[in-house]
């Protein structure tokens, strides 16, 4: 054999392994995007059936608000039984369980927490959670299913490397944000910024070209429609910089304690009450959902659910509710988390922060209603989640409004700060590390 016949086999191998042509390489692009598609298909499927279940309950008490009382506490304690013996694992908001999974070495132990059988929970779970009346989201646990699919994809095609699964991981749980909102460039900057503070660069551009694909399946199967609906809502630098101020204190504020008492709630409240919680919870559970009910009787049923159709109506300047909305919706968002059903606080979170904005309005007359309202959404979820960027790109994707970014990213850092006074840690990495915790306790 000459030195040509022996340059070429080499020269074919090269070729092979070049990221163009390779098949390995396509190959795995391939699962990744098949992946991001089926997972884009789920949240949109699962975003429908979230609407149908709250519209259920919603028709139940209509003209029979005494129902609620019935329905709220037997749905959540059936919710809880649920979860503990049939859905082991499947509680919380899938957020901080997704995290958890990423800093985990032990397969076995991330095939628990990202199983098949904990994903068809999270969806079924919390679509009876929203048929009781529970004000929760639908967001954090499509991250979580998002994640166990591609998970689950990994595990059957057998890809090799821990970098390659953990990036599986980490696109399954972005391209669910990205599906759920419709949003692409906040599902890349939420699996930057939350889900892994860092990113390998063999995988980056994998992950990122699996949320677009996620975010592009959703638009062809609903269209591109924005999730709060749209507002050209401006402000001038004068005004701007007043609103800026008080939405972020505001927000920031309530943010951070609101994560306070969840991240307080995670260890178990101290005293008789904590003992009587751990001895009697599905006691507890239904007493959450009473609770429910009482808030939902105060607010005339508008704290059911998720707040989304609160928030569009705000956003869009077609109903003004009362300033007591934010406060109860915050009340029953606390509720429903702590009664150890799934559910996350995307939404209601939104809502919550969007209802701050239309108080704090008139406070700053020459500021527009619309404006307000989008700084005070910015504000309270960067607050709870003490992810700015994130809060920034999430609001101006799910509103069309671009004009207001530099209001948005200012009002997002400031909050983040005023939040840290009070949570000093951030909600879901406090949550992921304690889960992580009893995950190797058991």
């Amino acid at each position: 054999m000459d030195v040509g016949q022996r340059v070429r086999p080499m020269r074919l191998r090269r070729m092979g392994r070049m990221p163009l042509v390779s098949p390995r390489l396509w190959w795995r692009r391939l699962v990744f995007w098949v992946g991001a598609i089926l997972v884009s298909c789920i949240a949109v499927t699962f975003a429908q059936a979230a609407n149908w279940a709250t519209e259920v309950f919603l028709h139940a008490i209509a003209g029979r608000a005494w129902l609620a009382f019935i329905i709220a506490p037997a749905g959540l304690a059936i919710s809880f039984l649920l979860t503990q013996y049939v859905f082991p694992g499947a509680q919380g908001s899938g957020i901080p369980q997704t995290i958890a999974a990423l800093h985990m070495h032990d397969q076995a132990m991330v095939g628990r927490v990202l199983s098949l059988r904990i994903a068809v929970g999270k969806i079924l779970l919390t679509l009876l959670g929203l048929a009781s009346g529970a004000s929760i989201g639908r967001e954090g646990p499509t991250v979580q299913v998002g994640a166990s699919i591609m998970h689950a994809l990994g595990n059957l095609l057998r890809l090799p490397r821990p970098e390659l699964q953990r990036a599986l991981v980490l696109a399954g749980g972005a391209a669910g944000i990205a599906g759920a909102f419709n949003t692409p460039l906040a599902g890349i900057v939420f699996a930057i910024e939350e889900l892994s503070h860092s990113f390998e660069a063999r995988t980056s551009g994998t992950v990122f070209t699996a949320v677009i694909i996620a975010g592009a399946t959703t638009l062809g199967l609903v269209g591109n429609y924005t999730y709060f609906g749209q507002t050209s809502a401006e402000i001038s630098n004068g005004p701007a910089t007043l609103a800026v101020i008080l939405c972020s204190v505001v927000g920031g504020l309530a943010g951070g304690i609101f994560s306070q008492s969840l991240l307080i709630a995670a260890k178990g409240l101290p005293g008789v009450a904590g003992r009587l919680i751990m001895r009697y919870p599905v006691v507890f559970a239904a007493l959450c959902g009473l609770s429910l009910a009482v808030i939902g009787w105060l607010s005339g049923g508008q704290t059911y659910g998720t707040g989304y159709d609160q928030a569009r109506a705000m956003v869009e300047e077609h109903s003004v509710l009362p300033p007591v909305y934010a406060a109860l919706k915050l009340a029953a968002t606390v509720v429903s988390y702590v009664s150890g059903i799934p559910g996350g606080i995307f939404a209601p979170s939104l809502s919550i922060g969007a209802a701050m904005g239309s108080v704090l309005a008139p406070l700053v007359p020459n500021a527009p209603v619309g404006a307000m309202i989008l700084l005070g959404m910015t504000a309270y979820f960067s607050g709870v989640v003490q992810a700015p960027i994130t809060a920034t790109v999430i609001v101006m994707e799910m509103t069309a409004n671009q004009s207001l970014t530099i209001p948005l990213m200012a009002t997002a850092f400031l909050s983040f700060a005023m939040s840290r006074l009070i949570c000093r840690r951030p909600l879901y990495g406090a949550l992921a590390r304690r889960f992580l915790e009893v995950q190797r306790r058991h």
